[in-house]
């Protein structure tokens, strides 16, 4: 029974942080502060009272819509709320009353914001991934530094490996074929499930979003959710060219010095240059209707290793079961 009153406290405490992961996925984009002001109606600007703000109860008992202007209260806060106290309910089955459980819970707080912006907004914050990694270094470090090694080791691989992957896609189709913040995410992926899980992501990553991707494209004419469409060249009339700025692709510079400067061009230097607008500012990225976030999936493939662990040990076998999510 004491067990019982545990879980259901962890529960409902996910739910509150649920809500407040509600305030993250509104303002961290609009680089708004996440404390001040008090949480309010976009549209009329009433300042909700504490008993306005009470997880999922205060959005039944509202009916949906806002106490002082009759807004509707978009559906999405409740259901981030109760994706929340559902996942850390689901962290507290896998691991029990143990200190994983924790990196465990501060992942998954993690995660629900950076899906949801990166589905609005087509950004993962670099304010929430980089910060992520280092906690989830510095939670690594009670496990030992085996764990600690392991976590590192994740990190640092799973940033360069996607790094990597972003020269080679502009390399191949001469522009941006992902996003620029999903090595940051993988980082931060890396740092609290270590690198034994890296494959197993970005294979669960891939072919759920490829699959899903084409469905939606299918079905609704976009992969994606929607965006500001490009839009297309005039006949006759060339693109701009997007030049290279790495020094490292200059003609008749030596190879020794080409291999020096690869490992710094792949940590520090843009990839392409975007073209100027009228006005010599870079132009912002829009996506087309072939393309798809990718923070979401990695994200949802980081929580399937992170909870189906056990489960893919039974079903697959051990040599896949360990390739993919590191359990034995």
């Amino acid at each position: 029974m004491v067990e019982g009153f545990f879980a259901a406290w962890l529960f409902v405490t996910g739910l509150v942080v649920g809500s407040f992961l509600n305030v993250v996925i509104a303002r961290v984009p609009l680089e708004q502060s996440i404390v001040r002001p008090r949480s309010r109606c976009p549209k009329c600007g009433h300042v909700l009272a504490w008993y306005e703000n009470i997880p999922l109860v205060s959005w039944l008992a509202l009916r949906a819509r806002c106490r002082g202007c009759g807004a509707p209260i978009s559906v999405r806060y409740p259901l981030v709320e109760l994706l929340t106290g559902l996942l850390w309910f689901a962290c507290l089955r896998r691991f029990g009353w143990t200190y994983e459980l924790v990196p465990a819970l501060v992942l998954v707080s993690l995660l629900v914001p950076l899906t949801f912006i990166d589905l609005d907004h087509w950004i993962l914050p670099l304010s929430m991934t980089v910060p992520g990694t280092l906690v989830g270094l510095v939670l690594a470090l009670p496990l030992g530094m085996e764990g600690f090694w392991d976590a590192l080791i994740g990190a640092a691989v799973g940033f360069l490996t996607f790094r990597l992957m972003e020269y080679v896609g502009w390399k191949v189709f001469k522009k941006e074929a992902l996003g620029a913040g999903d090595k940051y995410l993988v980082a931060m992926l890396g740092a609290f499930l270590t690198w034994r899980a890296l494959l197993g992501i970005l294979l669960f990553a891939s072919m759920q979003g490829a699959v899903v991707g084409i469905v939606m494209l299918l079905v609704t004419g976009r992969a994606g959710p929607r965006g500001e469409e490009v839009p297309e060249e005039a006949p006759g009339e060339e693109p701009p060219p997007l030049t290279m700025t790495w020094e490292f692709t200059l003609p008749g510079l030596p190879v020794w010095k080409r291999l020096l400067l690869v490992p710094w061009a792949l940590l520090t230097q843009p990839i392409p240059d975007a073209p100027l607008d009228e006005e010599g500012q870079e132009e912002d990225w829009v996506p087309d209707r072939t393309s798809i976030p990718f923070g979401p999936w990695l994200a949802l493939a980081g929580l399937e290793l992170l909870l189906l662990g056990p489960w893919l040990s039974r079903v697959l076998p051990p040599e896949i079961a360990l390739m993919l999510g590191g359990q034995p």
